[in-house]
């Protein structure tokens, strides 16, 4: 499929933006990415905040597809896929998390579309929690509160266990990422939980 200049300023922004950070990436340096003038750049997008806006608008379309991927299938593997595009995402895009802090003080209106994302993506992981207790999967809850928190601890771990593993020198891949949530719900486990865990969801993690 041939792409637009568009699509190729997008994403050769988002190469940029993943190595340097966005405050430190010039118009320039997208022109030379692109392999078009400055002039012809700025035909596309005025200038860097609307190239800044344009990406975000991609991240924020690709973010939605990914929540929309919530309950479409029945069973833990629903979960393991939607993990899946979750780590996809976080490893293309890693200048959000490099950027956050900028992007707040720069871009109010862009973190606040994410705090919205953020608010859907932990009520996601609550219910996920709750729909496994109703289909026998997992205990019901041990104490009043536990299962927030535990969701909360899954979306700290969708999010930052990547930039942690990069920082730390370590391996990022897929598998491991995913093991690094499963290992999180795997206590609360029932042992029909667990059976279905283990004949469905492990084989395709690569854990047995």
């Amino acid at each position: 499929m041939h792409q637009t200049t568009k699509q190729r300023i997008i994403e050769s922004s988002i190469r940029l933006f993943n190595t340097e950070g966005v405050a430190n990436v010039r118009l320039q340096q997208i022109a030379d990415e692109v392999g078009i003038s400055v002039g012809n750049l700025a035909y596309h997008y005025k200038n860097k905040e609307a190239i800044v806006s344009a990406v975000y608008e991609n991240l924020f379309e690709a973010f939605s597809e990914i929540l929309a991927h919530f309950l479409q299938n029945p069973g833990l593997n629903d979960l393991d896929e939607q993990l899946d595009l979750y780590h996809a995402f976080f490893s293309q895009n890693k200048f959000y998390l490099i950027d956050l802090f900028e992007a707040e003080r720069s871009y109010p209106d862009i973190i606040a579309q994410w705090q919205g994302f953020v608010s859907k993506m932990l009520l996601q992981l609550r219910k996920r929690l709750d729909y496994c207790v109703q289909r026998g999967l997992l205990i019901p809850e041990p104490a009043k509160g536990i299962y927030d928190i535990l969701s909360n601890n899954i979306w700290l771990t969708i999010v930052f266990w990547i930039p942690q593993q990069v920082l730390k020198g370590q391996p990022s891949s897929k598998n491991l990422f995913k093991e690094a949530v499963w290992m999180q719900i795997n206590p609360y486990f029932t042992p029909k939980g667990l059976s279905e865990y283990t004949s469905v969801v492990a084989p395709l993690s690569g854990q047995f």
